[in-house]
């Protein structure tokens, strides 16, 4: 049986593939098909963005499809970056850019009001069914990056329960705690993975 991760993000691939290992599936990304590319994600949020990813890659390969949306939001800026965060700071901007960015704009802003979140809108797609769940993981922004794990925001965003960023973590406890894994739980809980049908 195969399922298709809908998405060219080389760390998402590892770290869903690294979730899914339990499971007797062969787990499968966008990278393994190369004339799929540029999906232009159109939505206002993030669960219709996971959805149009998801619709267009099982049209084109009729395979179960894992679609997420996922980033951060943070309370002082409105909730912003949001669907965004990717593109908060410019179409070919790096992770340090974006984070610098973010920095700036939380400046001398004091730690109780650097509350924010990240948010995985995840998508469940075959030939009879359809879900769509959210997943959430609670934290700050640090005034600092720290850690070398993780991608995207990871190193800014502080988890004050286990006094870590996200990018300190080890890999199995991020993969039990991210707003990923809380999807990820939700669809398995919902439709087993294990037994899906094409």
């Amino acid at each position: 049986m195969k399922l298709i991760l809908a998405t060219h993000n080389i760390h998402k691939v590892k770290e869903l593939n690294n979730m899914l290992g339990f499971l007797n599936i062969e787990v499968l990304s966008l990278l393994d098909f190369p004339g799929i590319d540029g999906i232009e994600e159109t939505g206002s949020t993030f669960a219709e963005n996971a959805m149009i990813k998801a619709m267009h890659i099982y049209k084109r390969l009729k395979i179960p499809v894992i679609s997420d949306d996922s980033g951060i939001e943070v309370a002082y800026l409105n909730k912003k970056p949001g669907i965004f965060s990717k593109r908060f700071a410019g179409k070919n901007a790096t992770d340090k850019d974006r984070i610098d960015k973010l920095l700036y704009k939380m400046q001398d802003v004091p730690f109780q009001k650097r509350s924010a979140q990240f948010v995985c809108s995840m998508v469940y797609l075959n030939k009879n069914f359809q879900y769509t769940v959210s997943g959430y993981c609670n934290g700050f922004i640090a005034p600092v990056p720290k850690g070398k794990n993780g991608f995207g925001y990871d190193p800014v965003f502080y988890l004050p329960d286990i006094d870590k960023t996200m990018a300190q973590l080890d890999e199995p406890l991020k993969n039990m705690i991210s707003h990923r894994a809380n999807a990820l739980k939700q669809i398995n809980q919902i439709h087993s993975l294990g037994k899906y049908k094409k």
